[in-house]
């Protein structure tokens, strides 16, 4: 299978969601150019990135939307549901649990686990909530490659230890540390706190 850039998934979403509201509007074809403006990304970058998904363009009228739409779905995996498991039911876990867009991209968590004798037996937006302890014995059973940790950052390699343990190959890490793994190991990291610091910055200076 062909390796995509890191960069280029990152961005196949936003043509996505491009594409989505081309549909929506009834346009039936759709240039790289006119992605390029409503993604906010220079034409020559989106027409390399939706090279990745092998759809023919015609020079006068482009993509027809409803075939690249499906085609970067494949692309992404998206078409495919993936269960996960995800680990500390907080407020941001529990959020989580409640996104209902994660069906729709390919993402189904259908377990949360976490410590608190509150949480556990309980069921949150419908997903159940099982003690830590028991994770690796339903991980490895259910055959779960997917783990997403939602824990205070003091606890995330431990999580990390355990998942990789019970058979996970990829992990989405919601906490700021950085967590140490096989290099066999899939993780991806999303830092809010960097995320705010951008954008508290950025609003000083203005300021």
């Amino acid at each position: 299978m062909i390796k995509i850039p890191t960069s280029t998934l990152k961005r196949l979403p936003q043509y996505l969601e491009v594409l989505r509201q081309l549909k929506r509007a009834g346009l039936k074809e759709v240039s790289a150019t006119k992605i390029s403006v409503f993604a906010d990304v220079h034409p020559t970058l989106v027409r390399k990135d939706l090279s990745f998904a092998n759809v023919e363009t015609s020079p006068k009228s482009g993509y027809k939307v409803s075939e690249l739409y499906a085609a970067i779905e494949k692309l992404l995996n998206w078409n495919d549901t993936s269960t996960s498991f995800l680990v500390g039911v907080g407020h941001l876990g529990s959020a989580l649990l409640g996104y209902q867009e994660f069906n729709q991209k390919g993402l189904s968590i259908v377990a949360g686990f976490d410590n608190d004798p509150g949480l556990i037996g309980s069921v949150v937006h419908g997903v159940p909530v099982y003690s830590a302890l028991d994770f690796t014995a339903m991980a490895i059973k259910d055959n779960i490659q997917i783990g997403i940790i939602t824990v205070p950052p003091e606890s995330a390699q431990l999580i990390a230890d355990i998942m990789v343990h019970s058979g996970i190959r990829a992990i989405w890490n919601f906490t700021p540390h950085k967590i140490i793994v096989p290099p066999n190991i899939i993780v991806e990291y999303v830092d809010m706190f960097a995320s705010l610091a951008v954008l508290s910055r950025r609003l000083a200076e203005r300021e």
